[in-house]
């Protein structure tokens, strides 16, 4: 079992913290982009109320339903793109929301993306935006191309905030929200 194997075992809560500091690499549309993840937020499937798999299987949620280390893209209101990582045991929804990270690869193309030079990838619909992923990447191997999670460099010398969730309305007490600061 390689490292992502066993890190995307573990339990939920866990592997949302344990993120902090990973790599996501893409290489959508001929361009290669990157980040360190820096913010994520922790999903436990049906034994959580602000989770997608709360009331079980749908074909919008299929994916979390899936093997560890498989994407889960949904549309959030609509308009943004967010991508999951989903953990644990099959038919065990859980799911880690990349909600941020660090550019350090086709910063270039990221702003065009993103049609600005500041926040590239500092919330779950940027972060998407920039790395060029789309509801077509529901269900994709992050063990493989295009979309590849790596260990990274981690968090050096930030400290990690545990905080509640952000932009839900259920399960709000939980502190399952992760971010690398400083």
């Amino acid at each position: 079992m390689d490292r992502m194997e066993q890190l995307l075992r573990q339990d939920v809560v866990a592997v949302a913290e344990q993120l902090l500091g990973w790599s996501l690499r893409s290489e959508i549309g001929g361009a290669v982009t990157a980040v360190t993840i820096t913010e994520t937020e922790a999903y436990a499937g049906e034994v959580d109320p602000a989770s997608h798999a709360f009331r079980g299987l749908t074909r919008r949620n299929k994916s979390m339903f899936g093997r560890a280390g498989l994407l889960y893209v949904y549309r959030s209101y609509g308009i943004h793109w967010c991508m999951n990582v989903v953990v644990g045991e099959v038919d065990q929804p859980h799911a880690v929301l990349l909600r941020g990270g660090i550019a350090t690869s086709g910063i270039d193309i990221m702003k065009e993306r993103r049609g600005r030079a500041d926040h590239l990838s500092d919330g779950p619909g940027k972060l998407c935006q920039a790395l060029g992923v789309t509801g077509e990447h529901d269900g994709h191997d992050l063990r493989r191309s295009p979309l590849r999670l790596e260990k990274g460099p981690g968090i050096g010398g930030m400290t990690v905030q545990r905080t509640p969730r952000i932009g839900i309305s259920r399960a709000t007490d939980r502190l399952w929200r992760f971010v690398a600061v400083g």
